[in-house]
């Protein structure tokens, strides 16, 4: 621990006093801002992928409603669909995670974008701000799915529902 706040108190003097040489080009690492940074090693990672690898991790085993592969199997997710975005004024992550239907009038996709929700949430410690969508012109209805998949009122009504959240507990099962 001690050695993390070295490294972060040298990095913040290091960009205060300007000593990287202006002809030393500037890394992925480098691009983070060092608060951005603090805060992902307070949380236990690394850096932006790391948090991202960690996510992608969760949302590679849920299972399709309809079919026996996984998500990650049909391309429904994948790594490149998860932004790790700058956090909040109150320190708060933001993650942005992107999805694409199988086919463009999937009647299940609002089921799928909740079954993200809840796998993240649920497998997180930490507080998100989570937002999730469906890649764009990937399906012929995306707007309004986006706006239910991340409206917070009816996600804790759809997961009320005895029905619906015997379906999302099915695809978010780690059994096989």
């Amino acid at each position: 621990m001690a050695q993390k706040v070295l490294s972060f108190l040298r990095r913040i003097s290091e960009s205060d006093s300007g000593n990287r040489d202006a002809g030393t080009p500037s890394t992925s690492r480098d691009s983070v801002p060092v608060a951005q940074e603090a805060l992902l090693c307070d949380l236990g990672y690394q850096n932006n992928d790391d948090l991202r690898d960690t996510i992608y991790d969760f949302l590679r085993t849920i299972r399709d409603p309809e079919k026996p592969q996984t998500l990650e199997d049909l391309n429904v997710v994948y790594e490149d669909g998860i932004f790790v975005q700058e956090p909040t004024a109150n320190n708060v992550q933001v993650v942005r995670v992107e999805f694409n239907p199988t086919v463009p009038h999937c009647s299940l996709a609002t089921l799928i974008g909740l079954c993200i929700r809840v796998k993240i949430e649920r497998n997180i410690p930490h507080r998100l701000k989570l937002d999730i969508f469906i890649k764009k012109g990937a399906h012929t209805t995306e707007e309004e799915i986006n706006k239910q998949i991340n409206d917070k009122e009816r996600i804790a009504a759809a997961m009320e529902n005895p029905n619906l959240r015997e379906l999302v507990e099915k695809c978010i099962s780690e059994e096989q």
